[in-house]
């Protein structure tokens, strides 16, 4: 092990926040050179990672969004959008209220999405965390907590938005999603070539004013941890089932709030089988992360 050493160093300094534990745990399965450590190399050892896989924020650092997976600088994740991922003290956020002016993603996003993002101030309205590890049937579960929504004049900003799990990712185009959504629902919901299709649409949410873009745009509750779990399986008959559940309050008690079954024929053709990535979806807020599981079913 001690051979490694050097190595476990140098990709700590790449990926800036990634525990050195997970890294000795994993270059104990998958040695590597000590030559070149390239950013394909960073990616190999994402798909050498076991179930269960629990990442707990717990280095402090900042990931910063890449154009693509292979130039992401984290050998677990891939920020797709968003500008930045904070860990501060064991927890992960995204950006919280404004980024200056002269930031360099202000600026881009000011000229690339300046409608989502409120000029590039607020490029977490549009957070897309992605795993860099392939799963296919596996359990999905994180606890999320929203601190401020951010109300941007944006039309993209609707009752579709909320906090949601990426499920069997192929690329940004299709996969299956899962999560609640901002106007008080639980849904699933898949996506193929861009084109989405909802699997299950179930209240969570009861009791309140219903949603209204400006009178009352999110029935979430704020500053409480909200856990969600997705399952997602191929059976034997060659369907696909996905589950979601929820933990409110960080209880540890976990509620089915909506299932489905894709049986290639009701949701815009063949269900999503090979394997896919995970990962994290924010929308219009600002938010915190906790205690992120992977788990093979």
């Amino acid at each position: 092990m001690k051979k490694y050493y050097p190595l476990i160093l140098f990709m700590v300094l790449c990926a800036g926040w990634t525990t050195v534990l997970n890294y000795r745990d994993y270059f104990d399965q998958l040695p590597l050179k000590l030559a070149h450590v390239t950013n394909a190399q960073l990616a190999s050892i994402a798909a050498a990672v076991n179930s269960p896989f629990h990442y707990a924020f717990s280095v402090n650092g900042t990931l910063s969004e890449a154009g693509s997976m292979d130039e992401s600088s984290s050998s677990y994740w891939w920020l797709n959008s968003g500008g930045y991922f904070y860990l501060t003290n064991g927890i992960g956020e995204t950006i919280q209220g404004d980024l200056p002016a002269l930031n360099k993603w202000r600026v881009a996003y000011s000229i690339s999405n300046p409608e989502d993002t409120d000029n590039g101030y607020h490029p977490q309205n549009i957070f897309r965390l992605v795993s860099r590890s392939k799963w296919q049937n596996f359990q999905q579960e994180a606890y999320l907590q929203i601190e401020r929504d951010q109300l941007s004049s944006s039309p993209n900003r609707n009752a579709s938005n909320g906090l949601l799990l990426f499920n069997r990712y192929q690329d940004s185009a299709t996969l299956y999603y899962t999560g609640i959504r901002v106007d008080g629902y639980a849904v699933i919901k898949k996506k193929i070539n861009g084109v989405y299709y909802t699997m299950a649409y179930n209240p969570i949410v009861t009791g309140v004013a219903p949603y209204n873009r400006d009178a009352n745009p999110n029935l979430l509750p704020k500053n409480i941890w909200i856990g969600l779990r997705s399952q997602v399986k191929t059976n034997s008959d060659g369907t696909v089932s996905v589950k979601l559940y929820m933990d409110r309050g960080k209880t540890g008690n976990w509620t089915l709030v909506a299932q489905a079954t894709d049986n290639g024929k009701s949701y815009g053709g063949a269900p999503i089988l090979n394997a896919g990535f995970g990962g994290i979806r924010t929308d219009f807020m600002d938010v915190q992360m906790d205690d992120y599981q992977m788990t093979s079913l």
